[in-house]
């Protein structure tokens, strides 16, 4: 589509310009020209206080739990549900939402907020040439943006990077045309004007989209340039981490105060040596439960499916490959309330796994 849109957009603003003419002294801007960052960035004493600001504080009494204010959820269990022979790793996590106030029923969907590793975090600073322990405000540049809703004034460069910016992402067209204004290498500009060019779309597509490259490998492969990147320019660069949504796979009947997810940890191998891992299911997987009190980010949401009300309603459940979380929290919360009549058809490629 870009080789198409670009020259529309030409034409496009050609057209605006000459039904409505720029008023007397104003010039358009030059695609040369580096338009200023959303935010301005500024790096506070070493010695000003700590405030006890973090993501994860447990939300106030009686505001239900939402993306601006999720609950911290203790995990209470993480065990592997497909044989470790199986190609792929099934979890089922269960997490305490005692004293959230969260309610759900059968086909419902709990939205968590992952983060990225804390060694793709060190890489990243060190990329940078960042300290992760530096706190800093924001401030919008231009008045009336409002701030990232999400993060805590003021904010270590760690926090911003572990909870905030998805550097796990594979890259956009606009990271490379913007990250080419940084860039005081002759050969590395070249390239990513070339990523950010319609003729170099192809290109570009092979480069990043085709073997799921992320946004943390692109900047290693651009060093000279990644090093010159202004800090308060990363928000303008990088989109933030989205939350991942996930069926809930049980019943509030049968599970009181609880929420399971059944969760497929994401694997999978292109053309690059180091295989592709999802960012929430990777994260998700390497909690333990064991290590101590350990807090997941969620809320909850609702679903797209709906069961029966009525309680003599038999109900046949078919989720060949689709997966069976739904289902499972529907037969639950069917069985809790005496409701006879359930079948269900799942596939799974080995009785045995």
């Amino acid at each position: 589509p870009d080789a198409v849109v670009d020259p529309w957009l030409l034409a496009l603003w050609d057209k605006i310009l000459a039904l409505y003419p720029l008023a007397p002294g104003l010039e358009i801007i030059s695609p040369d020209v580096r338009l200023p960052p959303k935010y301005t960035l500024h790096y506070l004493d070493e010695d000003s206080p700590h405030p006890d600001g973090g993501l994860l504080q447990p939300t106030a009494a009686r505001a239900l739990p939402s993306e601006l204010q999720p609950f911290a959820a203790r995990m209470v269990s993480n065990q592997r549900v497909t044989a470790e022979s199986h190609f792929q790793d099934v979890r089922l996590i269960e997490f305490d939402v005692t004293g959230s106030g969260i309610t759900f029923s059968a086909g419902d969907v709990v939205m968590i907020q992952p983060q990225n590793s804390p060694e793709d975090v060190q890489q990243f600073c060190q990329l940078l040439r960042l300290d992760p322990d530096r706190r800093f405000v924001l401030k919008p540049t231009e008045p009336g943006t409002s701030l990232p809703a999400l993060l805590p004034q003021p904010c270590t460069i760690r926090h911003l990077v572990t909870h905030y910016l998805d550097i796990s992402c594979v890259p956009r067209r606009s990271f490379f045309e913007l990250l080419s204004y940084f860039s005081t290498n002759e050969l590395e500009r070249e390239k990513l004007q070339e990523f950010s060019s319609a003729q170099g779309q192809e290109e570009l597509y092979s480069y990043c989209n085709r073997p799921r490259r992320t946004t943390l490998e692109a900047l290693w492969d651009f060093p000279h340039t990644t090093c010159a990147v202004p800090p308060e320019y990363l928000l303008d660069l990088i989109p933030r981490i989205r939350p991942r949504a996930f069926s809930i796979a049980s019943s509030l009947l049968a599970h009181p105060d609880r929420i399971q997810i059944l969760m497929a940890v994401v694997r999978y191998k292109t053309r690059l040596s180091k295989p592709r891992r999802g960012l929430c299911s990777t994260w998700l997987a390497s909690l333990s439960p064991e290590q101590g009190d350990i807090r997941v980010p969620l809320w909850v949401k609702k679903g797209g499916m709906k069961f029966p009300a009525d309680p003599d309603t038999p109900v046949i459940m078919i989720g060949p490959g689709t997966g069976v979380a739904p289902f499972r929290a529907a037969i639950q919360e069917r069985v809790a309330q005496g409701r006879r009549g359930n079948c269900l058809f799942f596939g799974c490629r080995q009785t045995s796994k």
